[in-house]
């Protein structure tokens, strides 16, 4: 089933307590891609929006993993999108030392002909009104349509984000964010107001702590895997984002039940990308690696007890 991934393309400077780096790829898109790339077996469909100097073999390993960058504007005289951050010692908290909106500031997604048989829509962090502006453009609503957002939308685009919101099937946020935005600090209540702004279901990112996932009958809750080194967790929530959606894209099921499943798949594919800078953990890796991930977070949570 076709995959439409809209969001970020860009370069990151990031510095942690293990080390920092110069400019390298990262954005929402790349991180959500990748990681879907290893669940499906049709090319994923990629809407965003670059410079002239977005480097060429970026490009090629995007091919590599079988993403379609038809939808992928380049416009040769812009800069790509430029995000700065250094994070605390805590790894939960961090500052943002630059940001450069360049290519983005102006990005009009359009979405080609060739992208309109999407089953699956996933939206990266963007302004709520361009991830709608997506939305509208396509014939026929996808199957599942997957929303993610942060707190600077909810401080600066309440009343866009919340229409956004309203028009979609599954938000994803984290923890913090779903307090702000449904102004309750349970998790339980945050998720029934949430509930009712319109999506059918709300996955609660909480980092190291794992994931929630809620609709308006149950709730179920996956741990994250206990890591010995965490570099960087840069987008360790989009890695997850990624593998949620690319697993319920190839078993074309969109029950709760299944999205209990590639929670566990999403999980797995966030506990890779903090191991090393940037998207360098999601290149290649083989399918052997990601199954046997994905039983490290089977092995860490089954058990049989006996109730007397």
């Amino acid at each position: 089933m076709s995959l439409l991934v809209v969001g970020t393309v860009a370069f990151d400077a990031i510095e942690t307590p293990f080390g920092k780096t110069d400019k390298i790829i990262g954005g929402a898109a790349t991180y959500i891609s990748l990681a879907a790339s290893y669940f499906l077996k049709e090319k994923i469909n990629l809407i965003s929006v670059v410079g002239g100097d977005f480097p060429q073999s970026a490009l090629e390993m995007l091919k590599n993993h079988h993403v379609n960058i038809d939808g992928l504007q380049i416009l040769k005289d812009k800069k790509t999108f430029f995000w700065s951050g250094k994070y605390h010692n805590d790894m939960n908290t961090r500052d943002t030392v630059a940001t450069e909106l360049n290519v983005l500031g102006e990005f009009n997604p359009v979405v080609p002909g060739s992208y309109q048989d999407c089953d699956f829509l996933m939206l990266g962090n963007l302004m709520p009104a361009v991830q709608r502006a997506v939305i509208s453009q396509l014939a026929t609503r996808p199957r599942l349509i997957v929303l993610d957002t942060m707190n600077f939308w909810m401080d600066t685009a309440i009343g866009e984000l919340k229409e956004t919101i309203a028009v979609v099937d599954v938000l994803t946020i984290n923890d913090s964010e779903a307090r702000q935005l449904s102004g309750e600090y349970s998790l339980v209540k945050a998720a029934q107001k949430i509930l009712k702004m319109g999506p059918k279901y709300l996955i609660i990112k909480k980092g190291e702590h794992g994931a929630l996932l809620f609709n308006k009958e149950q709730v179920f809750f996956a741990p994250a895997l206990p890591l010995e080194d965490v570099f960087d967790p840069t987008g360790a929530g989009d890695s997850f984002a990624g593998g949620f959606i690319g697993y319920l894209a190839e078993t074309k099921d969109i029950s709760f039940e299944n999205m209990k499943r590639a929670i566990i798949f999403g999980s797995a594919m966030a506990s890779f990308t903090v191991e090393k800078f940037g998207v360098e953990k999601l290149i290649g890796l083989t399918h052997k690696q990601v199954d046997e991930r994905v039983q490290e977070f089977i092995d860490l949570v089954q058990f049989d007890i006996a109730l007397v």
